[in-house]
C-alpha cells in the first residue's frame, strides 16, 4: 500500500487509458455504448442490466430529472480545465466520481465485477462492491486496494451472523468505507428482466442458450470467468452449492431494510467510515447523522425496485441542508456523463456514482470497458466543469442552478 503523501502524488499523475481516443470515436457518449451493448451480450444478459420495475418509468424520471437540471455559466474567469481531485472520508479520489454497487453484474458480462475494480484502482475512484456481486471481497480489495468500498445488504439471519463477519472481513482488507443498503425493504418483480428468463435464478433454458451461442465474445469470457454467483456469500453456503443453490441460501438469510437500532449496532462495530444508501427523506438523513453515519447515499435504486419513488438527484439539495455538512452527500440513479456529475455537484453533492453505465460500457467493449468509460467520465466533468467557468470543483457547488424538481419538505 502507499503511503499518504506517495498516494497524493499518484493521483496528481492520473493520464487516460492509451486507447481513449479510439474508443471515443466510436462511442463518444454513453448513449452510444447502450446502443451497442445488446449486440454482444445475450439477450437476458442485456434485459437484467438495463432494466427497471414495471415499464422502467423509474428509470426515465432518473434520466429526466438530471436533464432538467440547467447551470447558469459565469464567463471571463478562465480557459482552463479545473482540478477534479476530491477528498471523500479523509481519502483522495482523482474524481468526485464512482462505481456505485451491483448485484451480479457478472451476469451482464462474466468478469465484470473485478474488471471494474482494477479500472477503478488505475483511475484513482471508488469502487464499490456489492455483496451480491460476482467477487469476494478478498478478491477485490486485491484489485482495487486504494479504492475499494463495500456495500451489504441486511443478513438478519442467526442475529446477523453473517453481516459481522462480512464487516471482519472488510477491515481485514482494508476497506475504505461500509456502506448499508436500506431502500429494499421487500423484493419487486423486473419484467423486462422476468420476461428474459430470469425468474430469481439462473436457469438457462433453451432460447437463453441459443442467445448465448450467438454471442462469442461473452461465452469466451464465461468460460474465462466460470458462471455468475454470490462469489461472497458462497463462502457460507455449504460446500460445492451451485448457483442457484447459493441464490436460495442468501435469500433465505437477508431481507428487508435496517432498522434504525440494527444500524447503531453495526455503526458501533465498524471503525470507518460508513454510509447509508438509500436516503431520500431529510428526516432520514437527519436521524443517520445522529447515530454517526459519515455519507448520505441518496437513491431510489436505479429505478429497480419501484417506479413511484423520487428522483435522486432531486432529493439532493433537501438532504445537503438537512445534514449542514455534518456527512457527505453521494447521488446514484440515473447518472450517465460526467455533465451528470456536474449537475450533481452544483445542487449540493459531493460526488456521483453511476451503475448501468458501467454494464453498457463492458457489454459493448468487453474487459476493456470500465476503463474507458471512466476516462470518458472524467474527460466530460472537466469540459463541463470549464464550460460553466468553475475553476474548482467548491465553484461547481456554488453555481447559480435551475431545478425544477428539487423537493420541497
Amino acid at each position: 500500500m502507499l503511503d499518504v503523501t506517495a498516494k497524493k502524488e499518484a493521483l496528481a499523475a492520473y493520464t487516460p487509458h492509451p486507447n481513449f481516443a479510439k474508443y471515443h470515436k466510436l462511442f463518444p457518449t454513453t448513449a452510444w455504448m447502450r446502443a451497442e451493448a445488446p449486440r454482444h451480450v445475450p439477450r437476458f444478459a442485456f434485459e437484467y442490466g438495463d432494466t427497471g420495475a414495471g415499464n422502467d418509468v423509474g428509470i426515465a424520471d432518473n434520466w429526466n430529472a438530471f436533464d432538467a437540471i440547467k447551470v447558469v455559466p459565469k464567463y471571463g474567469v478562465t480557459n482552463q480545465l479545473p482540478p477534479i481531485q476530491c477528498e471523500l472520508f479523509g481519502q483522495r479520489y482523482n474524481a468526485p466520481l464512482g462505481i456505485a454497487p451491483m448485484g451480479g453484474p457478472s451476469l451482464v458480462w462474466p468478469g465484470a465485477d473485478l474488471l471494474m475494480a482494477k479500472a477503478a484502482q488505475r483511475a484513482g475512484v471508488p469502487y464499490t462492491l456489492s455483496v451480491a456481486g460476482g467477487a469476494t471481497i478478498e478478491q477485490a480489495a486485491e484489485a482495487a486496494p486504494d479504492v475499494f468500498w463495500l456495500q451489504l445488504y441486511r443478513f438478519w439471519h442467526e442475529d446477523h451472523k453473517i453481516g459481522f463477519d462480512l464487516m471482519r472481513r472488510a477491515a481485514a482488507v482494508g476497506a475504505k468505507t461500509l456502506t448499508l443498503t436500506v431502500d429494499v425493504p421487500v423484493r419487486t418483480t423486473r419484467s423486462r428482466e422476468t420476461y428474459a428468463g430470469l425468474a430469481g435464478e439462473f436457469r438457462p433454458n433453451a432460447r437463453m442458450m441459443g442467445e448465448i451461442m450467438m454471442r462469442p465474445r461473452w461465452l469466451l469470457a464465461l468460460l474465462r470467468n466460470g458462471y455468475p454467483r454470490f462469489a461472497t456469500v458462497a463462502d457460507y453456503a455449504p460446500p460445492r452449492s451451485s448457483t442457484n443453490e447459493i441464490i436460495a441460501y442468501a435469500r433465505a438469510r437477508m431481507g428487508g431494510a435496517f432498522n434504525w437500532e440494527e444500524v447503531k449496532r453495526y455503526r458501533d462495530f465498524w471503525k470507518g467510515p460508513m454510509l447509508l444508501k438509500g436516503i431520500l427523506h431529510p428526516a432520514d438523513a437527519e436521524k443517520a447523522v445522529a447515530l454517526g453515519i459519515d455519507g448520505i447515499w441518496a437513491s431510489n435504486h436505479g429505478g429497480r425496485q419501484i417506479e413511484a419513488l423520487v428522483p435522486s438527484i432531486d432529493a439532493v439539495p433537501a438532504l445537503a441542508a438537512a445534514v449542514g455538512g455534518k456527512a457527505k452527500i453521494i447521488v446514484d440513479s440515473g447518472v450517465r456523463s460526467g455533465q451528470d456529475v456536474m449537475r450533481a455537484l452544483a445542487v449540493g453533492a459531493d460526488a456521483a456514482f453511476a451503475g448501468k453505465s458501467f454494464l453498457w460500457a463492458v457489454a459493448a467493449m468487453g474487459d476493456e470497458g470500465p476503463a474507458q468509460l471512466i476516462d470518458l467520465y472524467i474527460d466530460e466533468l472537466k469540459a463541463s466543469l470549464g464550460q460553466i467557468g468553475a475553476l474548482s470543483l467548491a465553484d461547481a457547488r456554488n453555481a447559480k442552478v435551475l431545478h425544477p424538481g428539487a423537493i420541497k419538505f
